[in-house]
């Protein structure tokens, strides 16, 4: 069975990524959060993922880590899971799209971290970090022209997944977003599994001070 390594649901949205992947291909897989700032905690990821970072997936002898990594790895072995569109310029496009949430976006990541449970009254954004937002809201928006209400049409795909974190940030921190880029936020957020990792955090009683302050 396949095994996927995470940080806590609380706060690790590169964690948060390839779970929901797992989910849409809807094999079997087992979980194993590794507690995040603690003492051991580089020890203990480090059993799993030579990166010294989560996520990692396990197949038998195989290691998969890093999130777009551990993404294509699920599409090529279930590939009638659609985790990429079935059309060439749409899957271009979606790994386009998700290669620059990859890569990009640090202000709105440093600002604005993963707190998934939480929900806080918003305060304008340094000009930096709204740049990044608003260049997210353009990504959503172009993508939906299509028709929607995923990014590349009727049912999820990996790019949804790399921005579902987004999605979180921008409600727990009260970012507004309107028209077609509001109806995407929804609609992520009332997704079944991404509810199904929300309530799994709210359970988790560890507090990670680094995250937290």
């Amino acid at each position: 069975m396949l095994k996927i390594v995470l940080g806590n649901k609380k706060y690790s949205s590169w964690s948060l990524r390839p779970w929901l992947a797992l989910k849409i291909t809807g094999a079997p897989f087992e979980e194993q959060v590794v507690p995040l700032d603690m003492p051991d905690t580089a020890q203990n990821i480090r059993k799993y993922s030579p990166s010294g970072r989560v996520p990692a997936l396990i197949d038998g002898a195989l290691t998969v880590w890093d999130s777009i990594a551990i993404c294509e790895y699920l599409n090529e072995k279930f590939p009638q899971a659609g985790l990429w569109p079935a059309d060439a310029a749409q899957r271009a496009r979606a790994r386009s799209v998700s290669a620059e949430m990859h890569s990009g976006f640090m202000n709105l990541r440093n600002d604005c971290s993963m707190r998934i449970v939480e929900q806080r009254p918003y305060k304008p954004l340094r000009a930096e970090t709204q740049a990044d937002v608003d260049r997210i809201v353009a990504i959503w928006n172009e993508c939906l022209e299509k028709g929607g209400p995923w990014l590349f049409g009727a049912k999820p795909c990996a790019a949804d997944c790399m921005y579902a974190p987004v999605v979180s940030r921008f409600r727990t921190y009260s970012i507004p977003v309107s028209g077609a880029a509001k109806a995407y936020v929804d609609h992520v957020w009332a997704w079944p599994v991404l509810q199904e990792w929300v309530a799994a955090a709210r359970a988790e009683t560890l507090r990670a001070k680094f995250h937290e302050d």
